[in-house]
């Protein structure tokens, strides 16, 4: 029998999801820009912020060149906007079908909900009086599109609800009607439920794909959840130590994480086993540098366990009581580093690839002992600080050591979530070295910024449903890093799993 992960809440987008706002929204559209709108026009109007819709206008407006003058600008277009539409929401909102029985189910069974909407803070207000007052009970947060920096199709929004809420993305379901709002709940790792209101969305791993709500329960929702696991790569910067108050900084941000299983690199000897004991999971414990920690039972330890700084191990989990996964964290040697030969030094390609001897010897022992110990089918997720660059964000040379990995049939679960390296550069080395560390001619200079770290899996049952880098907080650079809330000098990886 397969074990149902916990439901921690169910977020709900609003226009088009909740209310039957599209069509209001369409009509406000038209009348701003003055002419009935068409197909063609939907990409730019529906499940878009205000303020793509009326830069798009202003666009029309005025031939769309930069020098282009004498039509209405964005802003004004952006305020007529809001005008129209709210004249219009306030004049009556209609529920979606299912929706107001929905949100009752769920209030009654005390599974919190989230409001969260490309909608400015006055519109989603003026939304959630309407709702209230035909009975639909209050929302225990509501992120808008004042709320954050960037919004759909980025992860902000449901992850802002998610960090108020203090729940997993993971083991949340959110309720989406548009590509633009499946695309950001996905990349935030929430499974999804979408309810298309005008544009066709098709079914995914992580996905369902409804016509309504109107049979939708809390039960349906709890299954949609699915079997989830979440995976975090961290190299903790010896232990920890550089910062104050370390352990206490670790726990936060693998809570905050939303973790199942950490891999860690430079535990300096006691961090897998001090956290594990706080945060009341499994570990294991190899050498001084290398660590394992997990929520799930640990039924096997693999690899050697007085590896050496530098090397691999790994753990054998049995997660929901029924599947068994390898998980296996890594550290290959850091000197000589790949990027500093580029920037630095000018290396050519096929001086840049003579870097990396020593870490193609180590990954190449890495893989060997990984596909020794998994036996042919099991799922097997790899992480770990490979102090090399990914051949899947540079084209200056042929980096092998990640190269290798793929050869050997292990997939990067960053670069399947975000392919774009220009678009998510996912750097992980280094949130607190803008320049160079290091006394000498390359102190000062700018400190190549580079992906470093990963969570690579072999795609036997394991799909990737999103993958993100995490810093928390804003640290200071190097040497003023006692106080930083992120304790590490690098940028952990995170990803998330159905399978």
């Amino acid at each position: 029998m397969t074990t149902q992960l916990p439901l921690q809440a169910v977020l709900f987008d609003m226009d088009g999801t909740l209310v039957d706002t599209e069509g209001l929204w369409w009509e406000a559209v038209e009348r701003v820009a003055g002419r009935p709108l068409t197909e063609a026009d939907r990409p730019e109007v529906l499940g878009r912020p205000v303020e793509h819709t009326a830069a798009w206008l202003a666009s029309a407006h005025t031939g769309g060149g930069p020098d282009a003058t004498g039509g209405p600008s964005a802003d004004g277009l952006a305020a007529a906007l809001h005008r129209e539409f709210a004249d219009r929401v306030r004049a009556g909102v209609v529920p979606r079908p299912g929706a107001l029985a929905l949100l009752a189910a769920l209030a009654r069974d005390g599974v919190p909900t989230a409001l969260v909407t490309a909608s400015p803070r006055a519109v989603a207000d003026t939304v959630l009086r309407a709702l209230e007052a035909l009975g639909a009970p209050e929302f225990a947060v509501a992120v808008t599109a004042d709320d954050t920096v960037r919004t759909k199709p980025e992860p902000e929004p449901y992850l802002a609800a998610c960090r108020a809420l203090g729940v997993d993305p993971a083991r949340c379901v959110a309720v989406e009607d548009t590509p633009t709002g499946v695309a950001s709940a996905e990349a935030a790792g929430c499974a999804v439920l979408a309810v298309p209101s005008v544009v066709p969305i098709g079914a995914a791993p992580g996905r369902t794909v409804l016509d309504g709500l109107t049979e939708v329960t809390p039960e349906r929702l709890r299954a949609l959840a699915g079997r989830r696991l979440t995976v975090m790569s961290w190299n903790l910067w010896l232990g920890g130590t550089m910062v104050d108050d370390h352990r206490v900084k670790q726990l936060a941000a693998i809570r905050a994480s939303g973790a199942d299983v950490v891999g860690l690199q430079e535990t300096g000897g006691a961090a897998a086993g001090e956290l594990a004991a706080a945060l009341g999971w499994h570990h294991h414990r190899a050498g001084e540098n290398l660590g394992l920690l997990s929520r799930h039972p640990v039924v096997a330890r693999l690899g050697d366990p007085d590896v050496g700084f530098y090397g691999a191990a790994g753990v054998r989990l049995l997660v929901d009581g029924e599947r068994e996964v390898d998980v296996w964290t890594a550290h290959l040697r850091p000197a000589p580093y790949g990027p500093y030969g580029a920037a630095f030094e000018g290396l050519p390609a096929d001086g840049l690839v003579a870097h990396e001897g020593a870490r193609l010897a180590e990954v190449r022992d890495v893989l060997r002992r990984i596909a020794e110990a998994a036996g042919g089918e099991r799922p097997v997720v790899l992480v770990g600080d490979f102090n090399a660059p990914s051949h899947l964000d540079r084209s200056d040379a042929a980096w092998p050591v990640t190269r290798a990995a793929e050869e050997a049939g292990l997939r990067d679960s960053y670069r399947e979530a975000r392919p774009d390296p220009v678009r998510d550069p996912g750097h992980t080395w280094s949130p607190v070295h803008p320049v160079h560390p290091e006394e000498g001619g390359r102190r000062g200079r700018p400190e190549p910024q580079d992906r470093i770290d990963y969570v690579l899996h072999n795609g036997r049952g394991l799909r990737v449903l999103a993958s993100r880098t995490l810093v928390t907080g804003t640290p200071a650079p190097w040497p003023d890093v006692a106080a930083n809330a992120w304790p590490s000098d690098h940028a952990a990886v995170v990803t998330t799993f159905a399978f």
